[in-house]
């Protein structure tokens, strides 16, 4: 353990000093002698755009047209100034305006206004932020900006004058000229990865450009051979990476064949592996699974790229270079995690959730979720969301399962904070039955502070009816008692909000309703439970109230935990239950 320690605070300290110097290069990248190059800059014209697969809102159009720019939950309106002179509200409000994907929603509404007023925003920016701005010139936002542009160009320079048309291109090849020497800058995981399309995106598009396409393909696929694992999963272990990737690989796969081109055989690779994983982390009822910074499911997005998914076949059950397990029976799902964390550098956006399930019932009703990512407002809410319990799984004293560096300078260095510590070894087995699936995984991340290895074992029937689970608390010594200052367990089971939850007067079940009307039986069997409130962060809507089971105890007392979840057959009408309402809502009917 404390070589592990040595070489984690290596890691940190390389971690530290290359952001540091990144910095300084990306200062240096933007001196003005490298903006402005000695020689003219020549693109005389596009030769393709590619398509923009995010979906589009015309009704928006007619909202950016009024000056009332609604981003990351908050709206600003511009009373007849420009948008790039407002204060910004949030970086997040900032970084998505100035990254232009808002386009498509002129784009959409496809008249003679909105191009024009299209082109008039483009040509303020060029006049307000084109030379330098330190956020608008940050490499993840010039990289969207840079897509945004291309894949729009055809709202923006249809019926374009002359001028117009060269000022956009000389704007649109300067900023590609210095991604290209900060690239390198961008966080490493997904924002280096666009930075990367970006680049290749320009070196198809952009007359005058084509000299480097050799050189972006070489990066491309060393960034996608570098994220993408064997099994389609992303190295950063957050599925919602692989939905924002695979959003801009299938157009630039369309790309290098419009050009003529043979696509990269490392891309043609990455989409085939993660399109199956689309469907691994997708729950009966449609949403993506809450893991590691995965937030709202863009529902509309998944199907698009759904579409492209030429197998359309099951899913399978086990990625382990992603190192998570489905099992799915009768229609239920249910998802695990069984990893540790992901290396140091792209550990910024993971979650101490190891060994968290979330279960979806066989009529397409989520019942078991971990709290998620909001949308926007993400800093407020990041701390709380790795913590592991934000999961469904086991705490000991209230501590997570992997530690974080929360200091001020990582944060600021590197734009988040890395994890440390965690689970060194994880233990996965699985059985497929006729009758049912059996699922055991065990990890040591309270091993070296606590002396405890957590072992869990799910059930799920073979027509998903039911769900058992046994949680076993290990010491690791090798069966010696634990001491009463580092036992305390608590086994948590957040609810999606919209089922509801009403607590049995035994204190033993609590019973479930989700909105379809199933009905679902929580037993922890010879252990009390409790209904606490929680958080549902994922939430289209932004965070919502909801609540969670929770069994606690000693593990040197109770070192074994046994729980089901059974679906119910509802009672007849006026059926008398002997349940206990005690949240503030209609009680379900409860069988006799």
């Amino acid at each position: 353990m404390a070589r592990v320690a040595v070489a984690n605070h290596a890691k940190l300290s390389w971690l530290l000093l290359r952001g540091g110097l990144r910095q300084l290069a990306g200062r240096a990248n933007g001196h003005p002698f490298l903006r402005w190059p000695l020689v003219p800059l020549k693109a005389d014209r596009l030769l393709i755009s590619p398509q923009d697969l995010r979906t589009a809102d015309a009704t928006r159009a007619s909202e950016i047209y009024a000056g009332r720019f609604a981003f990351a939950g908050k709206v600003v309106v511009c009373d007849g100034r420009s948008v790039f002179e407002m204060e910004p509200p949030s970086d997040e409000w900032a970084a998505t305006l100035s990254g232009f994907g808002w386009l498509r929603h002129l784009s959409a509404a496809d008249s003679a206004i909105t191009r024009a007023n299209a082109r008039a925003l483009v040509d303020e920016w060029i006049a307000l932020q084109g030379s330098w701005h330190p956020l608008a010139w940050r490499p993840d936002v010039l990289s969207r900006r840079i897509i945004s542009w291309l894949s729009q160009a055809s709202l923006v320079l249809h019926e374009a004058d002359t001028r117009f048309y060269r000022r956009y291109l000389r704007s649109l090849v300067r900023q590609v000229r210095y991604l290209r020497h900060t690239a390198g800058d961008a966080r490493r995981g997904v924002a280096r990865m666009q930075a990367v399309i970006a680049l290749t995106y320009a070196a198809l598009c952009i007359a005058g450009q084509s000299r480097h396409i050799k050189s972006t393909t070489e990066r491309l696929t060393h960034e996608l051979e570098r994220q993408i694992l064997p099994d389609g999963g992303h190295a950063g272990r957050d599925p919602g990476a692989i939905i924002e990737i695979l959003l801009e690989l299938l157009p630039l796969r369309q790309a290098y064949k419009s050009r003529n081109l043979a696509p990269p055989q490392a891309l043609l690779n990455a989409i085939d592996r993660m399109m199956p994983m689309l469907r691994f982390f997708r729950h009966s009822e449609g949403t993506f699974a809450h893991f590691n910074g995965m937030g709202v499911t863009p529902a509309d997005l998944l199907m698009t790229l759904l579409a492209y998914d030429e197998t359309r076949g099951a899913p399978f059950s086990n990625a382990p270079y992603s190192a998570y397990q489905r099992i799915e029976a009768g229609g239920g799902v249910l998802i695990m995690d069984t990893g540790r964390a992901p290396p140091i550098e792209m550990s910024l956006e993971a979650h101490a959730g190891c060994l968290s399930f979330e279960f979806s019932s066989p009529k397409q009703s989520l019942i078991v979720v971990n709290c998620g990512m909001p949308g926007t407002a993400r800093e407020n809410w990041r701390q709380l969301a790795r913590s592991t319990a934000s999961h469904s799984t086991v705490t000991f004293n209230d501590a997570s399962s992997a530690r974080f560096v929360e200091l001020a300078t990582f944060r600021r260095v590197l734009g988040g904070s890395p994890m440390l510590g965690g689970p060194s070894h994880v233990a996965v087995t699985r059985e497929d039955g006729a009758d049912a699936i059996v699922l055991r995984a065990a990890h040591d991340g309270y091993a070296d502070r606590f002396g405890i290895v957590h072992d869990r074992t799910l059930i799920l029937a073979a027509d998903g009816s039911r769900l058992e689970g046994e949680d076993l608390f290990l010491a690791t010594d090798g069966g010696a008692q634990l001491s009463t200052e580092q036992d305390e367990f608590a086994v948590r089971f957040h609810l999606h909000p919209t089922v509801k939850a009403t607590r049995l007067t035994d204190g033993h079940g609590v019973m479930l309703m989700t909105p379809n009307k199933e009905v679902w039986t929580f037993s922890a069997h010879q252990d009390r439970v409790e209904l606490e409130d929680s958080v549902y962060l994922a939430n289209s809507e932004g965070p919502r109230r909801t609540a969670q089971i929770v069994i606690r105890g000693h593990a040197r007392t109770a070192s074994r935990v046994q729980w089901s979840f059974q679906q119910a057959t509802p009672a007849a009408p006026g059926g008398a239950g002997t349940a206990r309402r005690t949240r503030d809502e209609e009680e379900p009917r409860l069988p006799l």
